[in-house]
């Protein structure tokens, strides 16, 4: 899966998940730059290499353009989108007008939408791909966040739409991500005793790594998943264990 020579462009790269994402792709071999409105505290790094950092308002669609114009001038090139900016605060739907829910749905799938047309001319001259950050919260109700889940659910049927019309030149996936260990986790789970409970309800018995959402995304812009488009990877660590088993007062494990 080594990318030696491609150009990866990770929005939102500058900490947490996509902060991960782009540790992995520098790992694979490939140049890449990440994004965000404000720099990261400091350089995303890892094995002595280095992402570089651009400043950008995912909202503004004529400096969204003005970005990947400049990516391709420097580096020649571009070959992977990774769609990762993104996120919400806790809000219950009666908390706030609608504006305030519009402007979520804006940053989780307005966003991306306006990356990928900027992005998609030069991704097409490389046979390149798009790699788009769902979420559980797109095929689930999300109470508290229904704004979020509305959007990634738009998002992932947009990654398909594209899949099928910019085929075969640009390929377009999903990753389908659970919950992940961040440095934002409190705020999710609470405490440390928290965030281990919540790890504790996954099949796999921990929350996500930002790695292991990096090395799925390096699988899903490399050679290896060349026949792979139009798809939705979960990252889930197998979900969630559904209630009715624990609630139930037969078959229970001994």
């Amino acid at each position: 899966m080594e990318l030696d020579g491609r150009v990866v462009v990770v929005t939102g790269g500058t900490r947490g998940v996509g902060a991960g994402i782009a540790r992995s792709f520098l790992a694979a071999g490939a140049e890449v730059v990440v994004c965000a409105r404000r720099p990261p505290d400091e350089p995303v790094s890892t094995e002595g290499r280095e992402a570089s950092f651009i400043p950008l308002d995912l909202r503004d669609a004529g400096a969204v353009g003005d970005f990947f114009d400049a990516v391709a001038d420097r580096y020649g090139r571009l070959d992977c989108l990774v769609n990762n900016a993104g996120g919400t605060p806790y809000r219950l739907l009666g908390e706030g007008g609608a504006e305030r829910h519009a402007r979520v749905v804006e940053l989780n799938l307005v966003a991306p939408m306006t990356a990928s047309l900027a992005a998609h001319p030069w991704l097409r001259r490389t046979r390149g791909s798009v790699v788009m950050i769902g979420s559980v919260s797109g095929t689930r109700p999300s109470p508290g966040t229904a704004a979020y889940g509305a959007a990634k659910a738009g998002l992932e049927n947009l990654a398909r739409s594209m899949a099928v019309e910019w085929a075969p030149e640009v390929r377009v996936n999903t990753l389908v991500l659970g919950m992940v260990r961040t440095e934002l986790a409190h705020l999710h789970y609470g405490d440390e005793a928290g965030i281990e409970a919540v790890g504790a309800t996954v099949p796999l018995g921990r929350l996500a790594e930002p790695a292991d959402v990096g090395d799925a995304a390096v699988f899903l812009a490399s050679d290896r998943a060349r026949y792979v488009s139009g798809a939705s990877l979960l990252v889930h660590g197998g979900g969630e264990r559904p209630a009715f088993l624990d609630a139930a007062t037969v078959n229970k494990e001994s």
